[in-house]
């Protein structure tokens, strides 16, 4: 499904499960008390940031979370990983192509009650209630806005708060955000997808 989103150059890996493969020590260490479905996403993202690595013809490393969490690739490559309840994904690619890159996988269902009033600005709100047939509007902005997080702090190296970008998406499966403070960029633009009770974003900061 995600490669529906990305261009050419872009490598990545996904699957509908839980995938085991074998950790690098230091990737071990950073889930060693965890709970089993904390250990399982971990590991079957690193299953699929494997993948999209050797498609760019790289060695397995280790890809351990760094500041804030952000998974931490070779030098050269960008990329990012998501899962969510059915659902794992990674994409990288090569720095000399792409700056930066950002997804997010979703459940194609409501938020949770009162959640959208934390992460969207008013103007947010009006769009997501106007929008009419479609994914289910709210869960999309929240996916979105985590795209273009995922996107931002690689390039910014700083926190990016959900109302510190204005975000508007169109039914033909695209969206802009634009940010609202200042930084390296000022805005990005993304592809959205939803199928199979799932809602994908993606952002592909190109050079």
């Amino acid at each position: 499904m995600i490669e529906q989103l990305l261009p050419p150059g872009v490598a990545w890996a996904e699957t509908f499960g839980d995938e085991d493969c074998p950790l690098f020590p230091a990737e071990e260490a950073v889930v060693a008390r965890a709970v089993e479905k904390r250990r399982r996403e971990f590991v079957t993202g690193r299953w699929c940031a494997r993948r999209a690595l050797a498609t760019l013809g790289l060695p397995e490393s280790p890809i351990v979370p760094g500041e804030r969490g952000a998974p931490g690739w070779p030098p050269g490559v960008v990329g990012a990983i998501t899962h969510c309840a059915g659902y794992r994904a990674a994409v990288a690619a090569r720095t000399g192509e792409i700056r930066s890159l950002g997804i997010d996988a979703e459940p194609d269902e409501p938020l949770p009650a009162g959640v959208l009033e934390l992460v969207s600005l008013p103007e947010e709100r009006l769009w997501t209630e106007s929008a009419g047939r479609g994914p289910h509007w709210d869960r999309l902005l929240f996916s979105a806005k985590e795209s273009v997080y995922k996107a931002w702090f690689p390039l910014a190296r700083r926190w990016l708060g959900f109302e510190e970008a204005r975000l508007t998406a169109t039914p033909d499966g695209t969206f802009h955000a634009e940010i609202l403070i200042d930084g390296p960029v000022s805005a990005f633009s993304g592809r959205w997808l939803a199928s199979g009770g799932l809602i994908l974003t993606a952002i592909v900061d190109v050079r």
